[in-house]
């Protein structure tokens, strides 16, 4: 009986969970744009950084050979989306100084990886890649200030004539697209707990790395780091949310994905899919 109880507990706990992972199934056509498709992890840079992360050179390359491109977008002090991906701008500039804390002219007197690239506007971005391929903007955590992001970068989006679609790994920001562009494809990005660092209490990281927050923003897609899935995260996609991955580095990542985010080699445009 005991054991009996145990089983049932555990089986109503698998199906708690997997309420809470749970997305919205996107139609195919709002889809379409990304269905295996390979994204070009913040465009098509290079090892050595001679066309650095997130840089107008980088889009342009991608659009040039027809990759979609994946890129993430911040503000700066003065209320600017840029393109940028950390925190802070020591890895990619070489300073001490977070992003937020420094105007757009500031910014862009960086250098991205001491190349001849700054930190690009997101609206440069737009006209400099020009819908040559889908397009899909990951809206960071901005301290206090996700509303403003979230607000302007739709505002921007608005304006764009080419097929994009939002994700973030901050589940608040995927439920604000939920509430006000219901009509935007929008993802859940999410990784093991560890992958988390202390940006996070060790409890919120289990809990998103199970993608429960998922109950308030109800995602189309979850793009997960490339390790072994939760259950949670596999029910929902036997629900019908589409499987997005990050960061491939090889071909063989394409089993069992909608969609593949890769970066360090030159895939196809496109793959057929197959079940791992």
């Amino acid at each position: 009986m005991k054991i009996r109880s145990i089983i049932n507990l555990a089986g109503l706990g698998a199906l708690a969970g997997g309420y809470l992972a749970a997305g919205t199934k996107v139609s195919e056509e709002a889809y379409a744009p990304f269905q295996n498709r390979f994204i070009a992890h913040r465009g098509l840079h290079s090892g050595d950084g001679a066309v650095a992360e997130n840089s107008l050179a980088a889009f342009d390359a991608a659009g040039a050979k027809g990759y979609g491109v994946e890129l993430d977008v911040t503000l700066s002090k003065d209320g600017a989306v840029v393109v940028f991906h950390d925190d802070d701008l020591k890895r990619v500039c070489g300073i001490e100084a977070f992003i937020g804390d420094l105007t757009l002219e500031e910014l862009q007197q960086q250098s991205l990886l001491g190349s001849d690239q700054t930190i690009p506007l997101f609206t440069e971005v737009l006209n400099v890649y020009a819908g040559r391929g889908p397009m899909i903007v990951e809206l960071k955590t901005t301290r206090g200030r996700n509303e403003e992001l979230c607000e302007k970068t739709l505002a921007i989006l608005k304006e764009y004539e080419g097929d994009y679609c939002v994700e973030s790994f901050d589940p608040t920001i995927v439920a604000w697209f939920r509430e006000h562009a219901p009509e935007i494809v929008r993802g859940q990005l999410a990784c093991a707990p560890e992958g988390y660092g202390h940006a996070v209490s060790k409890w919120k990281a289990l809990a998103m790395s199970l993608c429960l927050f998922n109950v308030k923003s109800r995602p189309h897609f979850i793009a997960y780091d490339l390790v072994k899935k939760p259950l949670t995260v596999r029910f929902a996609e036997l629900l019908g949310v589409k499987r997005v991955c990050w960061t491939s580095r090889k071909i063989e990542d394409t089993v069992g994905q909608d969609t593949v985010i890769f970066e360090g080699y030159e895939p196809p445009l496109t793959f057929e899919n197959k079940e791992g």
